[in-house]
């Protein structure tokens, strides 16, 4: 297994506003993610969390604001610059089915292939070698998230869980030095919250990345994350580690309501 053997750049969202129609989707939200840290990103329905992701990943620019990877400015690059640089993401809803586990993790390493079109297609000795290399290192990410037994199985008859992992490690076979899990967990049962819960404690000691993660299961949020920002109606209203933010009034008041109404009865 391949290491990364220096740290991670740090990720850093400075002001970023996003407007759709005249409706405020971000609202000067910043924050940093720590070079092979856990940031969580959570809040209710509609707080803006998704098109956070989507303004890291590229897929929507922000009105005003930056977003740095170390010296990088990733602000207004296309999703594939991005990827290029280093940013992977899952989403939350799987992707594909097609093929089988090794085709899937391979579509992941096409981006660092440096081999032409023309050398491809007469398969030329130097293309085989790196095609071999490239699937070693996907059968190695395979093992590393649980699905090594299943690396030449047709992901269409995978279990839920599995699938989802498929997705993860396709993520991972970018090589990212951040990487953007959004609900990793989402319609898994416990057994495989648990089980997805190991894999990124795994990936994040084997791999030493920096993880970003957008989840609802407060309970795996509260096992995983170094540090969380909660969103609500666009804006960033807490940042602290997850037992801060977990007391926070402001926090309790946008997922429970509580709070307000004392105020109001006093």
């Amino acid at each position: 297994m391949t290491v990364r053997t220096t740290a991670p750049p740090e990720l850093a969202v400075t002001d970023v506003t996003v407007r759709f129609a005249g409706l405020t989707a971000l609202d000067a939200v910043s924050f940093t993610v720590a070079p092979g840290s856990v940031h969580a990103l959570i809040g209710p329905n509609g707080a803006g969390k998704s098109t956070c992701f989507n303004v890291l990943s590229g897929l929507c620019r922000p009105a005003s604001g930056t977003v740095r990877l170390g010296d990088a400015d990733l602000t207004r690059l296309a999703p594939h610059r991005i990827a290029a640089l280093g940013v992977a993401r899952t989403f939350q809803n799987i992707v594909t089915t097609q093929g089988t586990v090794a085709d899937n993790l391979m579509l992941g390493r096409h981006a660092l292939s440096r081999a032409g079109f023309a050398a491809s297609a007469l398969r030329l000795p130097h293309v085989r070698r790196e095609q071999r290399a490239h699937l070693a290192r996907a059968r190695e990410i395979a093992e590393l998230t649980g699905l090594g037994h299943h690396f030449h199985s047709p992901v269409a008859l995978l279990s839920y869980g599995d699938r989802k992992r498929v997705e993860f490690a396709r993520a991972l076979c970018l090589e990212p030095s951040v990487l953007l899990l959004d609900e990793p967990v989402a319609g898994m049962n416990a057994a495989e919250r648990a089980r997805t819960v190991e894999v990124v404690h795994a990936v994040r000691a084997e791999l030493g990345l920096s993880v970003v993660l957008v989840e609802h299961d407060m309970g795996l949020v509260m096992r995983l994350a170094d540090e969380v920002t909660v969103l609500d109606f666009g804006r960033a209203i807490a940042h602290g580690t997850p037992d801060e933010v977990r007391g926070d009034p402001e926090v309790l008041r946008a997922y429970l309501g509580t709070g307000a109404e004392q105020e109001d009865a006093a």
